[in-house]
């Protein structure tokens, strides 16, 4: 079964990391992500930008699009992991390693994923891992 793993967080906490932190925080995660993908079970991963580069479409009786997020949180979804999982307490396990690579607050949401569409973007458009 495919998990989604998404990741929140208050981007201003994440935000004002320095280099050094964001580095080793990278550095720990990097690990989580090898051990995954060595056992064939790591998907798609995205780092999301700010919410400050978000833009919302709201739907109902009129389309509106709004700039930034619509709901104010204290968290925002700062990115997400797509993983191969038995159990849903195999993708627990899989946050919890996630967690204890990147400490601190914030949460990480599971959820089964219902399907799945291959990208069919060039090579080139492709986010640069």
């Amino acid at each position: 079964m495919l998990y989604a793993i998404l990741c929140y967080n208050s981007e201003d906490a994440v935000g004002s990391w320095s280099k050094e932190y964001h580095a080793q925080t990278m550095e720990r995660l990097l690990t989580v992500h090898d051990k995954l993908a060595k056992q064939g079970r790591l998907g798609p991963v995205a780092r999301l930008l700010p919410t400050t580069a978000a833009t919302t479409l709201r739907k109902g009786r009129e389309e509106m699009v709004i700039d930034g997020p619509f709901a104010e949180t204290k968290e925002q979804l700062l990115g997400f992991y797509i993983v191969d999982c038995a159990s849903l307490d195999s993708a627990i396990d899989v946050a919890k390693d996630l967690a204890k690579a990147n400490p601190g607050t914030g949460s990480y949401e599971i959820r089964p994923v219902a399907e799945i569409h291959e990208s069919h973007l060039p090579a080139e458009k492709k986010p640069a891992a």
